[in-house]
């Protein structure tokens, strides 16, 4: 049988057909993968930790198209749009909505931007915007604590996020009901305008105090000590530990004497004390001076 596979082989330098196809069997496609996303997109998923982000994307591929092949989606994201939209849907997380962790924004309205404002002037960032729904209700808890105002102290918050196409909708300021399903209904009320089509439109001295712009939080490098606050929540649970890391230090840095860090309900700072950070609230750590 060897023999005869040699002699029916095409060229006589090429590999039997059986050592091909176990060549291809046993290729790792995910790197390519990768690399070919990050040229068509500027995403780099080698940040991510490989078997969570490879079990997303080839569950998402098998739901789709019944298959989980990477390097057949990978020409289908750079042949159609549309699928590149789903997938970026997909792979970028974005969930969020009005008002989402209410316990959280009880503490900040209660304790952080009571102090905070006794300042002056406020700098918040939203790192990881998705499409506004937090920076929009920090805007709304600004307000409430009488910031942002005119005759009272400055505010500005920026929301980030690495897709372009949720930072432009952020922009619109409008979220559909079940966006605002959790949200206090006096503080909607007040913040919000209620549309014809259920939706709800930020009212324009809430869209006044914010803007957005598209950043990578794994390449941005903010000013040191510029932010009296800082929201990252549910955003690096898919970071390797290195990556997660060191962005969790950089937004120390970005942060003044005094600031706070605001991070998921299911994420730590690892070493705080090293950044000069210290627990403050669940999940909230004041840095100190």
């Amino acid at each position: 049988m060897r023999d005869t596979a040699r002699r029916t082989t095409s060229s006589p330098t090429a590999p039997p057909a059986a050592s091909r196809a176990r060549s291809v069997a046993t290729r790792d496609p995910y790197p390519e993968f990768t690399a070919g996303l990050r040229r068509l997109t500027g995403i780099d998923l080698d940040q991510y930790k490989r078997p969570q982000m490879e079990r997303r994307i080839r569950s998402w591929i098998r739901a789709r198209h019944g298959d989980d092949d990477l390097l057949t989606e990978l020409e289908r994201l750079r042949r159609d749009d549309a699928e590149l939209d789903a997938f970026l849907d997909r792979m970028t997380i974005n969930v969020s909505q009005l008002w989402r962790n209410p316990e959280q924004w009880e503490r900040l309205a209660q304790h952080v931007l009571p102090e905070l404002q006794r300042r002056g002037s406020l700098r918040i960032w939203s790192a990881g915007c998705s499409y506004g729904a937090e920076a929009y209700t920090l805007a709304a808890h600004v307000l409430d604590a009488g910031a942002g105002r005119r005759g009272q102290a400055h505010a500005e918050i920026t929301g980030t996020d690495i897709d372009a196409r949720v930072v432009a909708r952020a922009r619109r300021g409008v979220f559909s009901a079940a966006d605002a399903r959790d949200a206090p209904k006096a503080a909607l009320e007040r913040h919000f305008e209620r549309n014809p089509d259920a939706t709800w439109s930020a009212r324009p001295d809430l869209r006044a105090l914010v803007r957005f712009e598209q950043g990578d939080l794994l390449k941005v490098r903010p000013k040191p000590a510029h932010y009296d606050l800082i929201l990252c929540r549910n955003t690096v649970i898919y970071f390797t530990e290195e990556v997660r890391d060191a962005l969790h230090a950089r937004l120390a840095e970005a942060l003044r004497p005094g600031g706070y860090l605001v991070v998921g309900a299911t994420e730590r700072v690892a070493n705080a004390p090293a950044l000069r950070l210290a627990p403050a609230y669940p999940f909230t750590y004041r840095k100190e001076g």
